[in-house]
């Protein structure tokens, strides 16, 4: 994302992600989203008896099911921290556009489990543990967005002023001054600090 230049020739601004800062928090948010999905198992099974993922003889931890969607979790964090540096290398209004993106998939997400044959306190509890996923990927990878920020500026040639040449090349002349040229059959133009030939008929 850049903007134009200023009219008082400060050149364009140009505002990127810096990728080493921002990958970086993508992966801490990715691992922030694990975690979340794990406790948020671990409490409804263990702390409020609500056997979500899997059967109730499973224990606390559940089955494999549980290792899957804590996997799920941070990849959804990862996919949503590509979609948001793809947005802020191009897109105008990034975060906003981003915020609507993460908001209907959170929304899906919440929908989603009422749509099974699961019992209503196991649907409630998986739709409030991918509610709190959504709204904890959103918030972090927006604060990532905001602090890894690079801000470049590209300044335009001053007017006026010739633009460097390469080594042996000519020096071009300052605006408005043209250099003499010698015509064929035309005698050759004094220089300053040389003294002006005579023509013939002054002998």
């Amino acid at each position: 994302m850049s903007y134009p230049a200023s009219p008082n020739g400060a050149g364009a601004i140009r505002v990127r992600p810096d990728p080493g800062q921002f990958w970086a928090g993508a992966a801490a948010t990715a691992v922030v989203a694990a975690l979340i999905a794990l406790v948020g198992i671990l409490v409804s099974r263990w702390a409020l008896n609500i056997p979500i993922l899997a059967p109730t003889g499973d224990g606390a931890w559940g089955n494999a099911h549980t290792g899957e969607y804590v996997l799920l979790a941070a990849l959804v964090a990862l996919i949503a921290a590509g979609v948001l540096y793809l947005l802020e290398l191009g897109a105008p209004a990034p975060r906003v556009f981003f915020g609507w993106i993460v908001g209907l998939a959170t929304l899906a997400a919440v929908v989603y489990p009422f749509s099974t044959n699961a019992p209503l306190e196991q649907k409630a509890a998986t739709a409030i543990v991918n509610l709190i996923l959504g709204v904890a990927i959103a918030s972090l990878l927006s604060a990532v967005s905001a602090r890894a920020i690079r801000v470049s500026r590209s300044v335009p040639p001053t007017y006026g002023q010739p633009r460097p040449q390469a080594y042996g090349q000519p020096r071009p002349q300052a605006y408005g001054q043209t250099e003499p040229l010698n015509r064929p059959g035309s005698p050759p133009l004094d220089r300053p600090g040389s003294s002006p030939t005579p023509p013939n008929d002054w002998r």
